[in-house]
C-alpha cells in the first residue's frame, strides 16, 4: 500500500514538473520525449505494482 502511495505521488510530482517544463519551453522534441518518458513511467508503475501483487505477466 506504501508503493502505491508513494508511486502516485511520484508520478503526480513528475508530471507536474514536466508539464509546466513543456508550456514554458513549448518545442516539439522536448514534447515527444517528455510525453516518451511519461509513457515509460506509467508503465514501469503498472508493471511494479502488478508484481508487487505476485501477478506477473
Amino acid at each position: 500500500m506504501t508503493n502505491l502511495i508513494t508511486g502516485i505521488i511520484g508520478l503526480g510530482l513528475v508530471m507536474t514538473f514536466l508539464g509546466f517544463m513543456v508550456v514554458w519551453v513549448k518545442e516539439i522534441p522536448l514534447i515527444i520525449i517528455v510525453v516518451g518518458v511519461m509513457i515509460l513511467a506509467v508503465t514501469d508503475f503498472v508493471q511494479s505494482m502488478r508484481a508487487a501483487n505476485g501477478a506477473h505477466r
